[in-house]
């Protein structure tokens, strides 16, 4: 169930990078509902969405170090 939940987390952001305000809003809502190594796998998969969208860079701050 958990690895469900990441897997719709992944394609939420995919269908709304194309808004820096409304991914920010999904990162947050993702932070809050994953598990913490599943936040690890999200980390890596913004950090490509990033690469490819860098007005996106601005949601990096809600993902902790």
């Amino acid at each position: 169930m958990a690895r469900a939940m990441l897997e719709y987390t992944k394609t939420v952001l995919k269908k709304v990078s194309f808004d820096a305000v409304l991914f920010c809003k999904e990162v947050q809502k993702a932070v809050q509902r994953l598990l913490p190594y599943e936040i690890e796998e999200l980390k890596i998969f913004i950090h490509s969405l990033v690469q490819q969208n860098p007005e996106l860079n601005q949601c990096l701050i809600y993902l902790k170090p």
